[in-house]
């Protein structure tokens, strides 16, 4: 049983609150088909996932990536507006996010934002990941100037239903006040013998918990349910679990389906997030 220290209001989520997959980014679609069509399939509980070209959108369209971003944009619009009631539960809902890297606040505004607007142009995408967010103090004004015009893009933006959401990945507790710069953090991301031993920081409290998400690797199957428990005690809603660790010649172990995905999927359940 991990040792955790959480404040009293935290324990709430340590409840049934609905679960949902955020995915960090699968290998290219040509390289991954089974992991992209599996986000598109009915039932999936998927809050997100992410499209990473080439550490961004790439230097013009990519064919197999729009067929992928298509399906799921297909997906999320059967959950959200079909015509039939029981959509939400059999379709999958969630969004395509760009993949933009910060550089821990190294790369340059001008930049990111011309990355931003091919996302926007060529994938229809419906929100930004910022991977590899700064986490200090000393950082947050640039990333708030950041994504105040992400999220006006955003909103002029036909695709992005809801004016689309922003996820700082930051992969540890960052400064509290990132929580205000955008929809959701990532403040874990790492391996299952560290995170059964995490603690959780008391200011995470006063948020929701889709307001956190958890990426985990290196989850043995016989730990899943424990894991889960976890996620739910610390106040996460979105969650990433794979027993991939990066040892056999495969540098990203969130690159690839978890040998779990069907069981998984069936624990969390058939879900929607907007």
């Amino acid at each position: 049983m991990p040792h955790l220290t959480a404040p009293a209001d935290a324990r709430r989520t340590a409840g049934g609150e609905q679960l949902g997959f955020g995915v960090p980014g699968y290998a290219h679609p040509l390289l991954a088909p089974a992991e992209w069509a599996g986000l598109a399939r009915p039932g999936t509980p998927l809050h997100w996932a992410v499209l990473n070209i080439a550490d961004g959108p790439g230097s013009r369209p990519d064919p197999h990536c729009l067929e992928a971003a298509g399906r799921l944009h297909n997906a999320r619009e059967r959950a959200l507006h079909g015509d039939s009631p029981d959509d939400t539960v059999r379709a999958s809902g969630g969004r395509l996010l760009g993949h933009l890297d910060l550089a821990h606040g190294e790369r340059p505004f001008e930049e990111l934002i011309a990355d931003a607007r091919s996302f926007i142009d060529w994938y229809r995408i419906g929100g930004f990941y910022l991977a590899r967010c700064p986490t200090e103090r000393a950082g947050l004004p640039a990333v708030r100037r950041l994504t105040g015009t992400l999220h006006a893009l955003l909103a002029e933006s036909d695709s992005a239903d809801g004016g689309g959401r922003l996820v700082l990945g930051h992969g540890t507790q960052p400064y509290p006040g990132y929580a205000e710069a955008a929809d959701q953090l990532v403040t874990f991301q790492g391996p299952w013998t560290d995170y059964r031993w995490s603690q959780v920081a008391e200011w995470t409290a006063d948020y929701p918990p889709e307001r956190f998400a958890h990426f985990v690797h290196g989850v043995p199957r016989t730990h899943l349910e424990e894991a889960m428990r976890i996620a739910r005690w610390q106040g996460a809603g979105t969650i990433f679990f794979t027993d991939r660790d990066g040892r056999s010649g495969q540098s990203d172990p969130f690159a690839t389906l978890p040998r779990y995905w069907d069981e998984i999927v069936s624990r969390i359940g058939p879900g929607i997030s907007e």
